[in-house]
């Protein structure tokens, strides 16, 4: 069998495989209990080599959530957005109304998310897992409180009040970082619809969407999101709590209160952007 190549980095970095078993000893010793309500967001490759892969990264979080726990990954699809504004590349201006035109709709069942790594794809088609139905900003869940997460997510609150992050708070759920940095922590983004700071506003953005059985192009407004100091936000509040980060196969991971840290960056933001 012949491995893509930066699966050769992975291994050299790997001393000893990951197991479903090893995986799950260290998110205990990382704090993961039975029943919690978890945000997760990850990399697989910063995990070490797997055995099984993503498949094994999940099924040691789920098995030790049980059931009666929660787990959410984001399902976002950035490619179903307004051309206009797309960096990650950007495309020719003569070809914006012909994606317009012709982007098919958002199906949560099918639509591949986009830029979140192979365990969030992987989560997203798993049996019993639910996804909202926000074209661009979806969220998937398993679990016990899974419906009421994902219901309800509407257009113009992407990452706002009326989305899955601000179910999660309500339920004084988790964010898990598994080898990645507070800038992929989308609970942070919860705090900028709750603060006001200098140069807070919305644009409009579009999506194709499945209204009524048909096909369209659907125009909202929404939050200019910007994760720029999330990463220095995320280490001042670990700073506040000292909070000491655990290692998750080779990963540098965090397991932090959701509800505790999106108060401090409502404050923070309020105080630090200007």
């Amino acid at each position: 069998m012949k491995y893509p190549e930066h699966e050769f980095d992975v291994i050299k970095k790997t001393s000893i495989p990951n197991t479903i078993d090893s995986l799950k000893s260290d998110l205990r010793a990382l704090g993961v209990k039975p029943a919690s309500t978890i945000i997760m967001h990850s990399a697989l490759s910063q995990i070490g080599w797997t055995v099984g892969g993503p498949v094994s990264v999940i099924k040691a979080v789920m098995e030790i959530l049980t059931p009666k726990g929660t787990l959410v990954m984001p399902s976002f699809t950035g490619d179903n957005s307004e051309p206009s504004k797309w960096e990650n590349p950007p495309v020719p201006q003569d070809w914006w109304e012909i994606i317009r035109i012709n982007m098919p709709a958002f199906y949560p069942s099918i639509t591949p998310t986009r830029g979140l790594g192979i365990i969030a794809e992987t989560f997203r088609k798993c049996p019993n897992v639910m996804r909202s139905d926000h074209p661009i900003s979806s969220f998937a869940a398993w679990g016990k409180y899974a419906k009421k997460v994902i219901e309800n997510h509407e257009l113009e609150s992407n990452l706002g009040e009326n989305s899955p992050l601000a179910r999660i708070y309500d339920m004084n759920g988790q964010i898990l970082l598994l080898g990645v940095s507070h800038s992929n922590n989308s609970s942070l983004h919860l705090a900028e619809y709750r603060c006001e700071y200098e140069g807070k506003r919305t644009a409009p953005t579009g999506s194709a969407i499945q209204v009524k059985n048909e096909r369209k192009w659907v125009v909202w407004n929404e939050l200019n999101h910007n994760s720029d100091d999330f990463e220095k936000l995320g280490h001042n509040f670990e700073t506040m709590i000292r909070y000491q980060p655990k290692k998750v196969g080779i990963a540098e991971s965090r397991l932090l209160s959701q509800r505790k840290m999106v108060d401090f960056a409502v404050k923070w933001l309020e105080k630090n952007r200007n």
